[in-house]
């Protein structure tokens, strides 16, 4: 409620200001010569680029056009309110006054075209907000890129070098029992062949295969046998 009243009292003591400034300018106009509709026109002219001239500092405050063109009906409504103070003999008016006043038309329409058609500075644009990246789900039946590293996953509590057992002596003529092979190690081997076929697209062999787990030739023999 208080908000409300102080806008009124603003309200209203802007219009009465403007009254008595549109009054006085409208007598000054009239005594210089000025009568019937021209002299009402020139207080509108006044005060019209008197808005004019505050918009564009509003926008751009420093526009120096816009500050001189303010100065200047300022000037004119100053002026035309202290002239009818008693100050100027209205039925006298000298002819410099005279000669304003007709020329005041000409100023002020030449100080509305130019804020008018003057472009105003434009907006700094906004930063725009840097792109969030999507995150990608890999499936677990994405095949792997051809350069990408083995990704090896850790096999129990066992070491990945396993020693054979030395195989209990035998005949000459009987061959040699297969050393037994780790269910985990064999899962891992099967990962290590996968992976080796994806990047190569062959088979892999025993000689890589025993590199690669790091295990004795027979183990390597009895991993590959598995496989296939």
């Amino acid at each position: 409620m208080t908000r409300k009243l102080r806008a009124d009292a603003v309200l209203v003591q802007a219009v009465i200001a403007g009254a008595l400034s549109f009054s006085h300018l409208h007598d000054l106009a009239e005594a210089a010569g000025q009568t019937g509709w021209k002299a009402w026109a020139y207080p509108v002219s006044v005060d019209l680029l008197l808005v004019a001239s505050w918009r564009r500092m509003s926008q751009d405050a420093d526009n120096r056009d816009a500050w001189m063109w303010f100065t200047i009906a300022l000037t004119a409504s100053l002026g035309a309110n202290v002239s009818t103070a008693g100050l100027l003999d209205l039925g006298a008016v000298p002819p410099w006054l005279r000669i304003l006043v007709a020329g005041w038309p000409a100023l002020a329409f030449l100080g509305g075209t130019l804020l008018a058609h003057k472009p105003a500075p434009p907006a700094a644009p906004e930063p725009e907000p840097a792109p969030v990246p999507e995150p990608r789900t890999v499936l677990e039946c994405d095949p792997a890129p051809a350069d990408a590293p083995a990704d090896p996953e850790p096999v129990t509590d066992e070491p990945e070098e396993i020693e054979a057992p030395e195989p209990a002596p035998a005949l000459a003529a009987a061959p040699a029992p297969a050393p037994p092979v780790p269910v985990a190690l064999v899962a891992h081997a099967r990962k290590v062949a996968d992976d080796h076929r994806a990047r190569t697209g062959a088979a892999i062999d025993t000689d890589t295969l025993r590199a690669r787990l790091g295990v004795p030739a027979p183990m390597a023999d009895a991993i590959a046998a598995q496989l296939t």
